[in-house]
């Protein structure tokens, strides 16, 4: 693909680079620098006290505005500037504004979540907002049906664009340098001689971390020597405390030793953790997108123990790289397979192999640029001959 101007604009939540952690906000640290080297990159995110407003980092230009007028600034500051591609993060209620202020770039609206859900945009938004991009990337074909089923005229726009991880942040454990830092991180953590089951995520309900709780009650029964590690706050870079958070430590308290909170993790600490681990298990009482999570875990060579939520199931298949449960709210059935793999070691061991290498082959970052240029060309061409026809 040439070389074109490219515009990412990120959502209001979280700045960028994620100094404040965020699944989106990852995965653009991640391609940027790719991106950058083939094309003109400027990314738009909120501001934060740790971020000047504007910046270039390398070949990277960052400008930052403040969240109580974030999308009108990013507005304003696109019709003084001209883009060959506009991607839009999350936020289809903004595209048909951005149409507005840019009508000859090619519009790009990536989808993390089920945004055209009735809940959160009317049907006429939706339809709108649809007729004004030029493509839809979802993170997930869970996630593509959740627009096409609902809205037939988005069929022949919507592309899935799935996620992806730096192997380097990722060591191969089998190397013996690698397990010298993972020995050096269990002892740091207390964890040595330990089987260690990890969670990572938000301490939040649709996560589920409290069916693994109460999942922990019969697994220590049958493994005396397991430590179940939840790693993550109430919400991104917030330790706060809710009543959910203080029911999760009221069910770990009979638990003792066999919990460990560690609050909010740092993204670039995650890596560590996982090293540390010996299984990731993915709780999702919701119709997870696609959790992240699952390409860190597999690059980490982790076996994964994930539920059939929404896409969590397009890249764990049962028998290969984990094991997806069904009945996702039982505490029962996490407890017969989390047990079952730490019984068997010769299935743990396959399952993180084939995890490294699904990822090697599919889910670095490289993939994952490659899966948006092709939707950035079609954006690009479709804005031209619109621009043609005019």
């Amino acid at each position: 693909m040439s070389t074109i101007r490219i515009a990412l604009i990120c959502t209001e939540k979280l700045p960028l680079p994620a100094v404040k952690g965020g699944a989106i906000q990852v995965m653009i640290d991640g391609i940027a620098p790719t991106l950058a080297e083939r094309h003109d990159l400027t990314i738009y995110s909120i501001c934060d006290d740790l971020l000047p407003k504007e910046e270039q980092n390398g070949r990277i230009h960052y400008i930052r505005f403040p969240r109580d007028h974030y999308y009108p600034s990013v507005i304003d500051h696109i019709k003084w500037n001209e883009y060959d591609v506009i991607h839009v993060f999350n936020r289809p209620k903004v595209v048909t504004q951005i149409r507005t202020a840019a009508p000859n770039s090619g519009i790009v609206l990536s989808l993390h979540n089920d945004m055209f859900s009735p809940m959160k945009i009317s049907k006429e938004e939706a339809k709108k907002a649809i007729e004004d991009v030029d493509a839809i990337a979802t993170v997930s074909a869970y996630i593509q049906r959740t627009v096409t089923n609902r809205h037939k005229e988005a069929e022949g726009k919507t592309f899935v664009c799935y996620s992806g991880v730096n192997l380097h942040d990722h060591p191969d454990r089998s190397l013996p340098a690698t397990q010298l830092l993972r020995n050096k991180w269990r002892e740091q953590l207390g964890l040595q001689n330990k089987k260690v089951l990890l969670y990572v995520g938000r301490l939040s309900k649709t996560k589920g971390p409290h069916v693994l709780l109460q999942a922990m009650q019969s697994l220590i029964q049958e493994h005396n020597d397991l430590v179940l590690l939840i790693v993550g706050g109430k919400w991104f870079s917030d330790n706060g405390v809710n009543s959910y958070v203080r029911g999760l430590h009221e069910l770990a308290e009979p638990l003792g030793d066999h919990v460990m909170f560690t609050n909010y993790v740092p993204a670039d600490d995650i890596p560590f953790y996982m090293l540390a681990s010996d299984m990731l298990v993915c709780s999702s009482q919701w119709h997870e997108p696609l959790a992240r999570i699952h390409y860190e875990a597999m690059a980490s060579m982790l076996p994964i123990v994930t539920t059939n939520r929404g896409g969590n199931q397009e890249v764990i298949f049962t028998g290969y790289n984990g094991i997806v449960i069904d009945k996702y709210y039982d505490p029962l059935s996490f407890s017969k397979v989390i047990s079952t793999l730490f019984s068997n070691q010769q299935w743990m061991e396959r399952f993180a192999k084939n995890g490294r290498k699904f990822v090697e082959q599919n889910f670095q970052y490289h993939h994952v640029v490659s899966r948006y240029e092709t939707v950035y060309k079609t954006a690009y061409e479709r804005s031209s001959l619109r621009t043609i026809e005019e």
